[in-house]
């Protein structure tokens, strides 16, 4: 019987679920490594030689180029692996998160013109704040005490790496709370609002990964490719890449490994839950700061280096403990 019973079905290497494991971690890892390693190139990269050295400046245009590939993207797999399946979400709706979608991603990008990458990365890992707060004072949910405890870890790891002592010599970058960390809050709270309409989407619609990344990338799309082109953005960018050619090269990647990124956290959510998949991305996020310390020379002090174990501490155990007892809400 159980020769018949598997005689129809060969056993393939993807049904063994550590491999599935692995190809969804080294996914992970590896497309938002590269895309770490991109974003910095692009946004803090020097362009030109003496006198006609400059920077990228483009926020806006990078993301417009970005939203496009993710649309392009998350149009395939759903043509692909999820047929004619209907998505009943309302249309404004995306319009509205996409918005703040927009928000988050033009503020976190602008933010790396002043700011080292390091510093973005510890910034964007504190989204469990943003998120709780707008939980608490807009859906009125009640978190349990471990949640509250972790996010505190998360708020003193913060504080520890943005503070600065007084130091005799005045520099100019050694500023407490800039205009890049003000731009890290923007997108932060950004990010927590377009978390909260996501999750409203997908209680009230049962709406699919594939489709809200194709809506929200197709709106945003829309939006920004007026922005672009209202204020000009996108000639001076033209211009640019005129100039320097190569970069355009480094924006498509860009763009791509953000796209396979998503499309491997969507896979870790679905086989091995929520909960493995911050793992894997708080993991992806330590390992993203120590290569930008690397590759790119950022140096952080002891007591920076103090900050980020604590939040990603608080990060690690915010997944494993901060969930509470699970709802089954239909």
């Amino acid at each position: 019987m159980a020769a018949g019973k598997g005689a129809g079905k060969p056993v393939s290497l993807w049904d063994n679920m550590r491999i599935r494991f692995i190809v969804c971690f080294l996914g992970v890892f590896v497309c938002y490594f590269y895309y770490g390693i991109l974003q910095e190139t692009i946004t803090r990269g020097d362009y030109g030689q003496g006198e006609k050295k400059e920077k990228f400046r483009f926020a806006r245009t990078l993301v417009f180029i970005q939203c496009i590939i993710s649309s392009l993207f998350a149009k395939f797999l759903i043509q692909f692996f999820e047929g004619s399946k209907p998505d009943h979400t309302k249309s404004w709706l995306y319009g509205l998160c996409s918005l703040s979608y927009l928000g988050a991603m033009v503020s976190s990008n602008s933010a790396l013109q002043y700011v080292n990458y390091p510093t973005q990365v510890l910034g964007k890992s504190c989204k469990p704040i943003p998120v709780m707060i707008l939980g608490v004072t807009i859906l009125r949910k009640k978190y349990p005490m471990a949640k509250y405890l972790c996010v505190l870890l998360i708020v003193s790891g913060v504080a520890l790496f943005l503070y600065k002592p007084n130091k005799s010599s005045s520099v100019a970058d050694d500023h407490v709370f800039g205009f890049g960390e003000i731009l890290l809050l923007v997108s932060l709270t950004l990010d927590g609002l377009t978390g909260v309409a996501q999750d409203h989407m997908r209680a009230r619609f049962q709406t699919s990964a594939n489709h809200m990344m194709l809506n929200i990338n197709m709106w945003s799309t829309l939006v920004l490719g007026l922005a672009v082109l209202w204020t000009g953005e996108v000639w001076e960018f033209l211009s640019f890449t005129e100039r320097h050619p190569s970069i355009f090269y480094n924006i498509l990647l860009f763009g791509l490994t953000s796209a396979l990124g998503q499309t491997f956290i969507f896979m870790t959510v679905v086989y091995f839950g929520p909960l493995t998949c911050s793992i894997v991305t708080t993991t992806r996020k330590f390992f993203t700061i120590l290569g930008s310390v690397i590759l790119f020379g950022n140096v952080m002090s002891t007591m920076q280096w103090f900050g980020t174990v604590l939040v990603f501490l608080g990060l690690g155990l915010d997944a494993k403990f901060g969930k509470g007892p699970k709802k089954t809400t239909h």
